[in-house]
């Protein structure tokens, strides 16, 4: 296997050393320890889903300016010190690319001793940068910003750049393809960090929901499982960001074959979903933020609901969550682990969980 260069600096891949089959049973033994802790011992840890290298797309740049130079790339281990990416065997080809571009257009822009962030996805349309950075955008930041991603090349790779929150250059909608529907997201949406990890989470999801005629998408997003289960059964998403909200409702209009979609702003930490409200469902997909989603997993354990699947980027999260659906009689299946954070110490997974009739 090979190493990239930056190993060992950067902090991003802290496990490239392994070999291959140390490495995958170190992702299991991550998730098998919490759920031991969490009093789920007996619970099945399946062998990881892998997806490929150069794979992920989406990342945070880090991007600095010193004596006439840019670097641009992440983080070192335990620093703000940016290391100057010179090789990914983590990024897609694209992403990796434009580290060098990013050198290159902002060179004349950034002043020595400024430090911006790059939140970059690649879409189906192209790249999708979103600028953070101590300026306010003003009609020469735009034309600059412009300019530097103006050439032959830049024009097709980029297809919009946000400058805090306001849109600096649009050369194409972003779209992602989610379950068949065409989405347009807004800046800074979340997206699975992997195609590859997306469409395995999806398969799963959609397996274990095979029986489900209404089904309840919680902290839904841009609907990353919404228009897939839709192709079988109602789908009632929630979601707390209005603007993902809106971009999942409006795909769903213009995407034909879909079973009925409902739409509900909510906050779910704050507010879950009440066992009364939960009654009309026969599945609950959850698929929190990493803190997991204890409030609603209290009102889950609480309700008759039949079938729960989680979905989680965090294994302590979700042991904790999963402990209380067992002790409200949920019978548990499997646990999937789907490693979308390639040589980390992060891991995806998805289980489905059953009441006891």
């Amino acid at each position: 296997m090979k190493i990239c260069i930056h190993f060992g600096l950067c902090g991003g891949c802290t496990l490239q050393n392994l070999p291959p089959e140390e490495y995958r049973a170190r992702k299991r033994e991550q998730v098998m320890k919490a759920l031991a802790h969490a009093g789920l011992p007996d619970m099945e840890v399946r062998e990881p889903v892998m997806v490929p290298p150069r794979s992920r797309r989406r990342a945070v740049f880090k991007l600095s300016k010193a004596k006439g130079e840019i670097a641009a790339g992440f983080h070192a281990a335990k620093s703000h010190a940016i290391v100057d990416m010179r090789e990914c065997l983590v990024l897609t080809p694209a992403l990796f690319a434009l580290a060098a571009e990013l050198r290159l257009a902002l060179k004349p822009i950034l002043h020595d001793g400024e430090k911006w962030e790059c939140h970059v996805a690649q879409t189906d349309t192209g790249l999708d940068l979103a600028f953070r950075s101590p300026r306010k955008l003003t009609p020469a930041l735009t034309a600059a910003l412009a300019a530097g991603f103006s050439g032959a090349e830049g024009t097709k790779k980029v297809a919009r750049i946000i400058f805090n929150n306001e849109i600096a250059m649009e050369n194409a909608v972003p779209m992602v393809t989610l379950g068949g529907a065409k989405v347009v997201p807004p800046p800074h949406a979340f997206l699975q960090a992997t195609k590859e990890g997306e469409a395995a989470l999806q398969e799963h999801v959609q397996s274990l929901t095979a029986k489900a005629r209404h089904i309840a998408d919680l902290f839904a997003g841009l609907g990353t499982f919404t228009f897939a289960l839709a192709r079988n059964a109602r789908v009632h998403a929630v979601e707390q960001d209005h603007e993902s909200l809106a971009a999942l409702a409006s795909a769903a209009k213009s995407t034909p074959g879909l079973k009925p979609i409902t739409t509900e702003k909510r906050d779910l930490f704050k507010e879950p979903l009440t066992p009364p409200e939960l009654r009309t469902f026969d599945a609950v997909l959850l698929d929190p933020p990493r803190a997991g989603a204890e409030a609603q997993a209290t009102a889950l354990a609480a309700s008759q609901v039949p079938r729960v699947v989680y979905v989680s980027c965090d294994a302590g999260s979700f042991a904790r969550d999963a402990a209380i659906l067992a002790g409200a009689g949920f019978r548990h299946g499997p646990v999937t682990p789907i490693d979308q954070f390639l040589w980390s110490g992060h891991i995806e997974l998805v289980a489905g969980f059953e009441r006891k009739r």
